[in-house]
């Protein structure tokens, strides 16, 4: 869910900071932009290297002051230390890199909001660094066309790890995502995103990813979700412009024992717990060859996503090829003008190849309300490997590319009446300051000899080359 906008909603899901504040951390330097020879013992491995660079400390004591020196094209390499900064990033195509992810640690010490937000700003690069301990998010990224993160770790941040909004072009990964009480990875407000999440690990989290009202061209791919209240939530809502969520793409991931009911979370993670990768008012999704296990609801489902006092009805098929930027100037209505429930509902969703397995209520699941409506959802369902369906035979009712059987999708469909009423205790405000450290995290590999190089986009994945996960 956005960050501002999530909860503004009283919507029941079907069960499912310009100012900076820099302390220096570590030695003294000039404020010149200088080529230096890196003689850290341990940073990104130790190497000595000589890039044009601005250096932190070395050149300026603080990061904020060497985003302030920046200029386009620039390279900010950072030194190891704790940096308790809160950094806004304005100037366009700069790469902000630490020299070695799990010793450049940028901490918000539970006061400050972000640890670096890039505002409206394009070709920003962030890479091989942490951020901890921040009130809001770690990484962030909004109003932005072609942004990177990689090689990032994000932990016991209090709305997202990595963050992007109404952004365009990107691409995170190698990078980790925990303890969030939103989600670890989130992507949000874009159509056509064209963006990547690769090769990323996400646990302890309300969420492990959440995107709502994004598609187009957006890959979600061999990654790790695990641990979270749920897994991967990809979600339409009228709370965010850009509705509803389209063409997610979702292949090649492991998603396990996303039944972490002591974590942090907000509303909606605690009605979507429980559940692998859950479809809530998506439509047009590919979900294909993922490994899933160990849910106490479902492993993989589409579910409707129903919305209290709607700031608008979901638009007619007619619209859902409308590029965000042609939204930009309509104004939300104040949702007291608009009463009653808008029903969001996930259609037209593919699911292939998945490997589903240990799940409490159905391995696979396409649910509504009414329950005899679900048969109208046009989510098709083929080449899965599973033990339990909601409805029954579902395989044979709605399979891809392929004519159904004409049996009935009532029988053992699931209700969703009594999960949305089956409601847990909503955790402390605070409680993902507890959640679990990660261990050291891989280090970008050349960190202290790589030039920084314009990002111009992500690279569309070979969907056909990724196959189901091996189990860890």
């Amino acid at each position: 869910m956005g960050t501002s906008t999530r909860r503004a909603f009283g919507a029941v899901l079907a069960f499912v900071a310009l100012t900076t504040m820099a302390i220096g951390c570590t030695s003294s330097g000039s404020d010149t932009k200088t080529s230096t020879k890196d003689t850290s013992s341990s940073g990104g491995g130790g190497t000595s290297s000589s890039l044009d660079a601005i250096r932190v400390p070395q050149d300026h004591k603080t990061i904020a002051a060497a985003l302030e020196a920046a200029k386009s094209g620039d390279l900010i390499l950072v030194d190891e230390g704790v940096y308790h900064e809160a950094l806004d990033v304005t100037t366009p195509d700069i790469t902000i890199r630490g020299v070695d992810r799990n010793k450049v640690i940028l901490d918000g010490q539970f006061k400050l909001e972000n640890g670096i937000r890039i505002l409206d700003t394009d070709g920003v690069v962030v890479e091989n660094m942490t951020a901890r301990n921040y009130l809001s998010n770690g990484f962030y990224w909004t109003g932005s066309d072609r942004y990177r993160g990689s090689y990032l770790t994000a932990y016991r941040n209090g709305d997202y790890g990595v963050y992007a909004f109404d952004a365009y072009h990107g691409q995170f990964d190698h990078s980790t995502g925990w303890g969030s009480p939103d989600a670890g990875f989130y992507i949000g407000e874009c159509y056509k995103c064209d963006a990547v999440v690769d090769h990323v690990d996400s646990q302890y989290n309300g969420l492990g990813y959440s995107g709502t009202n994004s598609g187009g061209d957006l890959y979600l791919i061999n990654s790790n979700w695990a641990n979270n209240r749920a897994g991967m939530v990809p979600n339409s809502g009228s709370y965010e412009l850009c509705y509803p969520s389209r063409g997610t793409t979702v292949i090649g991931n492991t998603v396990h024992d996303n039944n972490y009911l002591k974590g942090p979370g907000i509303d909606v993670s605690l009605l979507a717990q429980g559940n692998g990768i859950l479809l809530a008012g998506a439509i047009d999704a590919d979900v294909e060859r993922n490994l899933v296990y160990n849910h106490d609801r479902t492993g993989i489902a589409a579910v409707p996503f129903p919305e209290d006092d709607a700031n608008d009805n979901p638009p007619p098929a007619s619209e859902h090829d409308t590029p965000c930027d042609e939204t930009k100037d309509k104004k939300l209505p104040n949702p007291k003008d608009v009463p009653g429930t808008v029903l969001w509902n996930p259609t037209g969703n593919r699911f292939v190849g998945n490997v589903v397995s240990g799940s409490g209520l159905a391995d696979l699941a396409s649910a509504t309300v009414p329950i005899e409506d679900v048969a109208g959802l046009n989510n098709c369902f083929s080449g899965n490997t599973f033990a339990t369906t909601a409805p029954k035979a579902l395989e044979a009712l709605a399979p891809c590319d392929a004519k159904g059987n004409g049996g009935s999708f009532t029988d053992g469909a699931l209700d969703l009446g009594p999960l949305i009423a089956d409601q847990p205790p909503k955790p402390a405000k605070n409680s993902y300051r507890k959640t679990p450290v990660p261990p050291a995290q891989a280090n970008m590999p050349d960190a202290l000899t790589a030039k920084a190089e314009k990002f111009t986009g992500p690279t569309k994945p070979d969907l056909h080359a990724i196959k189901v996960p091996s189990k860890p």
